[in-house]
């Protein structure tokens, strides 16, 4: 199997001296779903903001699609890679579709062929062209988050970050959008990392689980089947316990 991010002994020290990710090896496969998964401090979201260089390691490497990031121009790079965060990030003086078609027209395309190209995106994400038109602040938290996303496919890239996408919304949005986001991997086939707090997320999406342990070192990482059946120590156990993981145990 191919690889799509490898991380090589990547740390991230904040001028404070906070050591955020430690020394962490891993390798996301291309055409899966990698969630990095821990609490509040354990570094997942800085690893995340690595592969696109919103923020740089101190030491080590983090390499897409073979070459190192550093390597890499950081809009050039930013733009190769499909981006969704917590709060969908919309621009709120754009409609729907001008949104979503922010992302190709940076890239070059007329914004006529970017705003046709933004509506099949809309009809593939399960957003009713009926939205086009409307401004974010017209739609619902759950309505957001997949504009978010269609944004994120319309850039046409093979990798897809998301940063705790689904965090703000009600427990049954979420698990809407959860399912919609299975839906849109098989169908897109797209290498996705997903970040997230929650150890059932990580479990009932991902194909690779990465637990991240306080201090940004890696705990352990596999299927979840592996993390459930073989924990590597007590911390992982527990922090799948106290999740309670309804994906696996049910």
């Amino acid at each position: 199997m191919q690889t799509a991010v490898e991380f090589r002994g990547a740390s991230k020290r904040f001028p404070d001296g906070t050591l955020a990710v430690d020394a962490l090896n891993l390798v996301v496969p291309t055409g899966t779903t990698t969630c990095f998964v821990g609490s509040s401090g354990s570094g997942k979201t800085t690893a995340l903001r690595m592969i696109n260089r919103m923020v740089d390691p101190t030491s080590g490497s983090v390499l897409v699609g073979g070459a190192d990031v550093l390597t890499r121009e950081p809009v050039a790079l930013r733009r190769s890679i499909g981006y969704v965060m917590q709060q969908a990030g919309l621009l709120p003086h754009r409609t729907v579709v001008d949104n979503i078609a922010t992302v190709p027209m940076l890239g070059g395309a007329r914004k006529r062929e970017a705003r046709a190209a933004a509506l099949e995106i809309m009809d593939a994400v399960g957003l009713d062209r009926g939205l086009a038109e409307r401004y974010p602040a017209q739609l619902s938290g759950g309505q957001q988050q997949r504009v978010g996303v269609a944004r994120a496919l319309a850039a046409d890239t093979d990798l897809l970050l998301m940063d705790e996408p689904f965090g703000a919304v009600d427990p049954v949005v979420r698990a809407e959008l959860q399912e919609e986001l299975r839906r849109l991997r098989d169908t897109f086939g797209k290498t996705i990392v997903f970040v997230t707090h929650d150890i059932d997320e990580a479990f009932l999406l991902g194909d690779q689980v990465a637990l991240f342990r306080p201090g940004g070192r890696l705990a352990q990482a596999g299927t979840p089947e592996q993390l459930l059946e073989h924990p590597a120590d007590d911390f992982v156990a527990g922090f799948i316990e106290a999740g309670r993981p309804r994906s696996i145990l049910r």
